[in-house]
């Protein structure tokens, strides 16, 4: 299940994507019209910017801005970023795997079964941007 901190951030990406062509945004505008807690989206979109995803300009005229083409930001990076693993269990991430405790991977049907969620979890998210948020 995504987090709050997860929707947000993928709900303030679509108010950048679906604005992207009106210059920057303030983040008071996107927490407004999103129903997003300031200060939570502040964090939020800093971690995004630390990660070159956004793009913020200073002063009048200022905010945030996509720094890639919303076609070219995979949900899945997003999820990862905010989020963490896409995987159900430590034993089936890719990015985040950890041994759990009492499976034996060679010989755990939940394991397998968990793998299969994995790749179809992933297909679909890794072939959705951003710019398929937008309606």
């Amino acid at each position: 299940m995504l987090n709050k901190k997860t929707q947000y951030a993928l709900q303030a990406l679509q108010y950048l994507a679906e604005h992207q062509n009106q210059g920057p945004v303030l983040i008071s505008e996107i927490a407004e019209q999103k129903k997003i807690p300031l200060k939570f989206l502040e964090n939020i979109l800093l971690e995004l910017r630390k990660e070159g995803i956004l793009e913020s300009k200073k002063g009048k005229g200022g905010g945030y801005f996509l720094n890639l083409p919303p076609q070219k930001i995979p949900l899945a990076r997003i999820i990862r970023l905010i989020h963490g693993p896409i995987a159900m269990l430590p034993c089936v991430s890719l990015y985040f795997y950890e041994r759990c405790a009492n499976c034996d991977e060679d010989n755990c049907g939940l394991h397998d079964t968990m793998i299969e969620v994995r790749d179809a979890t992933l297909k679909i998210l890794e072939g959705k941007t951003v710019a398929d948020l937008i309606r």
